[in-house]
């Protein structure tokens, strides 16, 4: 174990900050809340931003940028929205020394300004569907702050769309959450449960929102990524409307839906162990890292000579580096095990002698030794394995932290420790308020896979075949 790095069931939240710090992710910027994002963990962020935007326009998507800065009365048009946003604006009222005619709200979320331009965009049937995404940064006010999970201003992606019919702006919303899903389960190893949200947890002028849900290493809950039917309601705010094929005029069904930088939070939380970052290959920035060992000016000559040609072998196969350092082998495992790079290879004297290398694999600690020659046949097997592997424990820790609960003191138990409780629903907004006020838990999401069998709420004692997932969450 890194001694840098407190010991995740000594003060799991100190662990959390400890490895952001050691592996370089992120700092604290002056402002408070807000995060300075160190180039390893922009790094992270290019992978997701790259694997999300190939998926989106596969999928028909194009990028688009529109302004930060939205005028105050956009917000007010939608209520809801206004009211949900409220307490986590920031207000721009002077520009150029000047009071400001109108006040600018530092960009929250986009659905106005975007609404506002589909209005002047969007004149018929033809124009339809409009495919948007936009990769930006966005301001929320946020009092309790952590790095990535929860600050100021955080990066992300927010898809905006218009369609000519309800079904066709369902079907959409349903979609993006399954590219959100298997961009978690196949790129991130991170297994996730989808499903919608409550009345009192969607998102604020929304018809319907849906999210995937990630259960992290503490136990709690974290909202990894959100797709929200919008309806017609941004639409009626700003007169967003088409000529139908008979002419008539009709409101645009609109959609929108995002991820973001708190999805490295989710990785840190989902795969770190008391060693640091574990990495899944197809997101980490370096997936091997080649670990010359030498003592003196023959030994490294020889070294590094198989060093060169492994690194010419492997070519572009990998993301691949050479840590060739004046520093001491163990100091550089740590420094690696830390960053959670999925393989190091090491090489030695008497390796090359042998025609050998040592792989030793993040995810399980294991080292194999391999024949120089294999390796890069077999590299991306290996790869494959750790990917693999992180998402084997990632899923066995969910499946024994998912507890059912048919009363409140089984809820109560179930909820101490940790992790989601799954429970038969038939309450209200009033009800989760309660129960939220007693113990910090929420819904986080209503599963697409539900019972056929009906039976009691756990709460309420009403007839009910609705099943919900409660956690305490980020």
């Amino acid at each position: 174990m890194a001694e840098r790095i407190t010991p995740r069931s000594t003060d799991h939240s100190q662990w959390y900050l400890d490895v952001i710090r050691e592996a370089g992710l992120a700092d604290y910027g002056p402002v408070r809340g807000t995060m300075v994002i160190r180039p390893y963990g922009y790094a992270i962020w290019e992978r997701i931003q790259q694997g999300l935007d190939g998926m989106f326009k596969a999928t028909g998507h194009q990028n688009a940028y529109f302004p930060m800065f939205i005028p105050m009365s956009f917000l007010e048009k939608e209520k809801q929205h206004v009211e949900g946003f409220a307490p986590e604006l920031a207000v721009v009222t002077i520009g150029g020394g000047k009071t400001l005619e109108e006040p600018l709200v530092v960009r929250p979320t986009s659905e106005t300004i975007i609404n506002h331009m589909f209005s002047t965009w969007i004149q018929s049937y033809r124009d339809l569907p409009l495919l948007i995404n936009q990769w930006c940064n966005v301001v929320r006010w946020e009092l309790r702050t952590r790095p990535f999970l929860r600050t100021l201003e955080f990066l992300w992606q927010e898809g905006h769309t218009a369609h000519a019919t309800a079904e066709e702006a369902q079907e959409e919303t349903l979609r993006m959450l399954e590219v959100y899903r298997s961009f978690a389960h196949d790129e991130a190893a991170v297994p996730v449960v989808a499903g919608r949200k409550t009345e009192r947890e969607k998102f604020a002028g929304a018809d319907a929102s849906y999210t995937i849900e990630a259960l992290l290493g503490d136990g709690k809950a974290l909202q990894s990524g959100t797709s929200h039917n919008l309806g017609q309601n941004f639409a009626r705010a700003f007169h967003t409307q088409y000529l139908d094929t008979n002419n008539t005029l009709q409101h645009v069904w609109q959609t929108s839906w995002g991820l973001s930088t708190r999805f490295i939070g989710a990785i840190i939380l989902t795969h770190g162990d008391d060693s640091g970052l574990r990495l899944p290959p197809r997101l980490a920035p370096i997936q091997v890292v080649i670990v010359p060992i030498y003592r003196d000016d023959a030994g490294k000559a020889a070294v590094m000579a198989a060093v060169d040609e492994l690194r010419a072998a492997l070519g572009t196969s990998v993301r691949l580096h050479v840590d060739d350092r004046d520093e001491r082998p163990g100091f550089k495992f740590t420094e690696w095990e830390i960053k959670g790079v999925p393989l190091r290879i090491e090489i030695g004297p008497r390796d090359v002698e042998q025609g050998v290398v040592t792989v030793a694999r993040r995810d399980d600690g294991s080292k194999t030794t391999v024949p120089r020659a294999d390796l890069p046949g077999r590299i991306g097997a290996l790869l494959d394995a750790v990917q693999d592997g992180l998402y084997a424990q990632a899923s066995a820790f969910v499946a024994d932290n998912t507890h059912a609960a048919d009363d409140e003191a089984s809820f109560t138990a179930a909820l101490a420790r940790g992790g989601f409780v799954r429970v038969l629903w038939a309450g209200g907004s009033e009800d989760e308020a309660a129960i939220q006020e007693a113990h910090g838990a929420t819904i986080r999401c209503l599963p697409f896979e539900q019972p056929d069998a009906p039976g009691k709420c756990f709460y309420t004692g009403k007839e009910t075949s609705t099943v919900a997932l409660f956690a305490r969450a980020y």
